[in-house]
Order: C-alpha cells, then sequence, then structure tokens
C-alpha cells in the first residue's frame, strides 16, 4: 500500500510572493484571468475553473504593536481523508490516486455539480467550456512519479512543505511548540481532524474563521449519498422517458395527420 503524502501549509511562514499560484498554472496548463482593479492586491478575485491555487491576502490590527499586519493563506483543495466531492460524485469521475491525492476524471465528469455544493471549502468550479468541474489535482501526476506538487516545489520561504502525511503532522506539532514559545498563542493546526485530516493541511496564526475556514465541517454519510445518488439517477431516467414520450406523441401526432 503507497504511503499518503500531503503538503503542510505553514502561513507563518508565507510572504505572499504567489510563487505557488504561477506554478500552478504554468504546471497545468491554465490561462491567465482577465482582472480588473478592486482596490486589493488579491488577484485574481478568487478561485475558478482557470484558477487551482490562489493566495489570500487578509488585515489584521495588531493592537501590540498599533500596526497593520498581513496574513497570507493559500487556497486551494485539501484532499480531505472523508472526501464530500469522492463519496457525492454519481459518476466515479472523482478519484484518490494511491498517494492519496483527490483529482476529478475529465473523461468522466459530467458537471452535475454535485461536489461544487458539497465542498465546505467552496473548492470545484465548474468550467462552462468544457462542462465538467475541474479543481487543484495535487499534481498527482507529478507525485506518482516522486516529484512534489509544483506549488510545494516552487516555494521560496518553506511555508509548504510537502511529505509523507505521518511525518508532516509530527512536523506541524514541533512548530506549533516553536511558536507557543515565542508568543504567538494563537497559533493552531487546522486540519489534523476535521474531515477525517486533510491531505494539505495548515498551522494558522489566528482562528480558522479569520480565513474563512469552517471550523468543524460536516461529513455528511453515505446514507445521504446513497439518497442522493439514486435521486440522480431517477431524474436522468425521468427524463429519458419524458423524452421517449414526446417523441412517441409527435409521431403519432404526424402519422395521423397523414392519414
Amino acid at each position: 500500500m503507497a504511503v499518503r503524502k500531503g503538503v503542510l501549509i505553514d502561513i507563518t511562514k508565507c510572504i505572499g510572493c504567489r510563487a505557488c499560484q504561477v506554478a500552478c498554472k504554468e504546471w497545468n496548463d491554465l490561462p491567465a484571468e482577465k482582472t480588473i482593479n478592486r482596490g486589493s492586491y488579491e488577484n485574481p478575485p478568487s478561485l475558478s475553473a482557470h484558477t487551482w491555487t490562489k493566495i489570500n491576502f487578509y488585515e489584521e490590527w495588531d493592537k501590540e504593536k498599533n500596526k497593520m499586519i498581513w496574513h497570507f493563506k493559500r487556497s486551494g483543495c485539501h484532499h480531505c481523508t472523508d472526501s464530500n466531492c469522492l463519496e457525492g460524485c454519481p459518476t466515479g469521475a472523482i478519484k484518490r490516486s494511491p498517494s492519496g491525492m483527490v483529482h476529478i476524471d475529465q473523461n468522466i465528469c459530467i458537471g452535475c455539480k454535485n461536489c461544487i455544493q458539497l465542498c465546505p471549502f467552496g473548492i470545484p468550479h465548474l468550467n462552462h467550456e468544457t462542462g465538467t468541474t475541474v479543481k487543484c489535482t495535487g499534481c498527482y501526476d507529478r507525485v506518482e512519479n516522486g516529484l512534489p506538487p509544483a506549488c510545494a516545489k516552487a516555494c521560496p520561504t518553506g511555508a509548504l512543505t510537502f511529505g509523507n502525511l505521518s511525518e508532516l503532522r509530527a512536523l506541524a506539532n514541533d512548530r506549533l511548540v516553536e511558536l507557543r514559545k515565542q508568543g504567538n498563542y494563537r497559533a493552531c493546526i487546522y486540519g489534523d481532524t476535521q474531515l477525517g485530516g486533510l491531505g494539505f493541511f495548515y498551522i494558522l496564526q489566528n482562528d480558522p474563521e479569520f480565513y474563512g475556514l469552517p471550523k468543524n465541517p460536516k461529513v455528511v454519510s453515505k446514507y445521504f449519498w446513497n439518497i442522493l445518488s439514486n435521486s440522480f439517477i431517477a431524474t436522468i431516467a425521468a427524463a429519458v422517458i419524458g423524452l421517449g414520450a414526446i417523441f412517441t406523441f409527435r409521431d403519432r401526432t404526424n402519422n395521423n395527420s397523414e392519414k
């Protein structure tokens, strides 16, 4: 059995350079997005079908230092252990690689948007050009060949660390102890328990909600997925039957008019 891989995202080391953002676009051949000045350093404004990795900027007033400070956070797929998107995909298009990276098979995806609605982090997006949903793949093509994801490879400060997930968990705990000794008592690990443990997880400098992360994202039961999948199949079947009835009625009407 393959050893599960992951990425530790230590935002205390992130400088907002966006090298990871650029590397993701380059490796996955994603086009640039046309944007406008919105009065923010962030660009583009959000994840999309053409932006799978993005650095978010957050401002906070530091009372002790009496100045504004920046927080930077990489946003992208977390490759959850309990992946709602994977469990909820009715066609089996969403898969997990041997190393644990969750990706969408573009040859199977039908663009039903279940994953979009059910991801608690708002990661998958519909590609209107292809009619399929897309997101960060964890660079499983690189990882399965012994290479780190493009984002981790490009990070100049060590904010993104790729490796065996179990070893990264231990590294995160050691880093947390170090930060606490430095007086950063708000620092915390996010993703060690959420959704069974995230493959791409964080060391944060503030509460998860400050960064737009749900404190306790919910795992939807497989019973719900069965109902959802059956409802989806029933809807498709009803549509096919309905089309068949329309064509049958039309043929009968044409035959009667000819008589």
